[in-house]
């Protein structure tokens, strides 16, 4: 094999090797811990305090941002210029809450949440993930919910009538 070929074979070797790390998405994200001391950057609460509603934004530098709630996930979400004014929706790889009924982390962008219903979160009252439908619309019908949005409908507007 000549020089040039085996160039070539050796730079295809490796991008097969490296294409499963370069194509990793949120789907490979795993969502991490709070610690302790880890703050919400809206309102200020620690997050370790409240597992139960916690979520988290990743960025694709591996940076992450830990949140005592949906609702205000959703606030700095929508709002990153205010927040973290160095950051864009773009640089984010993963989105992870807390789902309601089973208390595990679920990705947030393909959650469900209701709005309006009787449980309240750590900032009053909340915005609840849930990872399907079907469990969205029990939760909705047992604790007088008002409606169910999937990620992208949840909005500023959405926002403010929970306050």
């Amino acid at each position: 094999m000549n020089r040039s070929l085996s160039s070539w074979v050796l730079l295809l070797l490796l991008l097969l090797l490296l294409l499963p790390v370069l194509s990793a998405g949120a789907a490979d994200q795993k969502p991490r811990k709070p610690r302790p001391s880890d703050k919400c950057p809206v309102c200020g609460m620690f997050v370790a305090k409240y597992p139960d509603f916690a979520g988290q934004i990743v960025f694709k530098d591996g940076s992450v941002t830990f949140f005592d709630g949906s609702k205000d996930l959703f606030k700095y979400y929508l709002n990153l210029a205010v927040y973290n004014p160095k950051r864009k929706q773009q640089d984010i790889s993963a989105i992870f809450v807390t789902s309601y009924y089973s208390l595990a982390p679920i990705d947030g962008r393909k959650g469900w949440y209701v709005t309006g219903s009787d449980v309240f979160g750590p900032m009053g009252r909340e915005l609840i993930p849930f990872e399907n439908e079907a469990e969205a619309k029990e939760f909705k019908a047992d604790h007088k919910g008002k409606t169910i949005l999937k990620f992208p409908e949840v909005t500023v507007g959405v926002l403010r009538d929970l306050e």
